[in-house]
């Protein structure tokens, strides 16, 4: 087998146009890139994803309906023997749009819910936006195509954070998707929304409790690749049997993420300047795969190589050489490398225990283009030290856990 078949995912942006405009969107969308793929290019992509070995195609903007030829690149996906799902904001998907995605083939959608109705709005940048992303999972199951949610975790969505499953879970998700806001892009302008290292403390209990609760109820909570890393809940949060544990950044290994424009990149996630292998224009993705340093970068895991880039406390921890410092486009959005990353539970307990706090600020701001990045800073003070005055802080006493759930205390805490 050939080494290019290691990637088996691929997350393509077919847009940049949004109707949304979010606090926290990573790649800055609105209006449509300069140069995208035209509608024979894009088709000869979907050729290209299937040769190399690609089984399953998740089609984003953007909003990726708002690109006019978007079923024909769905069905293509189909044609080609891939499965072909959606994420969108959901802000427009008509019961006659759902009935043509099924007509297309597209086998699953993840619609984007980050709150509840006020505070989703706020970061959607759009009122009526929490109104359409229900209204759209009512047409997807009028039209039979399964779905699930996907949900950014900030210091806005935290507290609501049981509230916001009771919503999903009685709309009929089949499937939670959950991950860490992150300074890229827009959030890196509105870092003030992010949770602080030390605020995971009281974070993730919350999370093991909704999670076990959504297990019990049939919604199986999948959790991105900034969640957890070696906690108490860490086989809890991803799947709950031995082997569920994080193993390491899988860009360039299992995934494949591709922009509008032809570039491509080992995640979806990757800042585009730092993590961009080649285009599809200028070379064949079966070359780009297989040749491009930048998606080339965890083939090293598993060996000494795999532990080069770490730095900080990931440098020094007791689960360096599997872990490689989490997901890498996180560390890298927020201290501009990879190799370091704020956002580990198992890093925030054993801070504690050595009775130390961190917090970031922004050292350097973003540019203010797609998939772009600032650079923070790391305070470490004594863990009882008094904080900023700082309205958004979260804590515990801040969620809003629904009354009947008072009586079911969490009973699952893997190691």
């Amino acid at each position: 087998m050939t080494e290019y078949r290691r990637i088996s995912y691929a997350v393509w942006e077919i847009t940049l146009k949004c109707n949304l405009a979010c606090q926290h969107c990573g790649s800055r969308a609105g209006h449509t890139r300069s140069h995208e793929l035209s509608t024979e290019e894009a088709l000869d992509l979907v050729r290209q994803l299937a040769e190399v070995g690609i089984k399953e195609v998740t089609l984003i903007g953007g909003e990726a309906f708002l690109r006019p030829d978007w079923l024909d690149i769905a069905r293509a996906i189909t044609d080609a023997g891939m499965i072909c799902g959606v994420t969108t904001g959901g802000y427009g998907i008509t019961l006659d749009t759902a009935q043509k995605m099924k007509d297309a083939g597209i086998k699953v959608v993840s619609v984007s819910v980050d709150g509840l109705e006020a505070t989703h709005d706020r970061l959607r940048g759009k009122a009526g936006s929490w109104q359409w992303a229900f209204r759209t999972m009512g047409h997807l199951k009028q039209a039979g195509i399964p779905f699930g949610c996907n949900t950014q975790i900030n210091r806005l969505s935290a507290p609501e954070f049981p509230r916001i499953y009771e919503k999903i879970r009685d709309a009929g998700v089949f499937a939670w998707q959950i991950q860490l806001t992150v300074p890229m892009g827009n959030a890196a302008d509105n870092s003030e929304i992010l949770l602080q290292p030390y605020e995971l403390l009281e974070l993730y209990p919350m999370l093991a409790r909704v999670t076990e609760q959504a297990r019990r109820e049939g919604v199986d909570v999948q959790p991105g690749n900034n969640i957890g890393y070696y906690g108490p809940y860490e086989r809890l949060l991803r799947g709950g049997d031995a082997w569920t544990f994080w193993q390491g950044c899988s860009a360039g290994l299992a995934a494949l993420g591709i922009e509008a424009d032809g570039a491509i990149k080992g995640c979806p996630s990757l800042p585009t300047a730092a993590y961009t292998g080649g285009n599809i224009r200028d070379r064949s993705l079966r070359q780009i795969i297989e040749e491009a340093e930048e998606l080339r970068f965890n083939l090293g895991a598993g060996t000494p190589k795999g532990t080069d880039h770490l730095w900080g406390f990931c440098k020094t921890c007791e689960f360096a050489e599997l872990c490689r410092g989490g997901c890498s486009w996180t560390a890298h959005v927020f201290f501009d490398r990879r190799g370091n990353n704020p956002y580990c539970h198992h890093r925030a307990l054993k801070q504690a225990e050595k009775g130390i706090r961190e917090r970031f600020y922004l050292d350097r701001p973003a540019a203010g283009i797609p998939f772009d990045n600032g650079q923070f800073a790391i305070i470490e003070e004594p863990f009882h030290s008094p904080l900023p005055n700082d309205p958004l802080a979260f804590s515990a006493d801040a969620i809003q856990w629904p009354e009947h759930w008072q009586e079911k205390p969490l009973v699952t805490t893997l190691n």
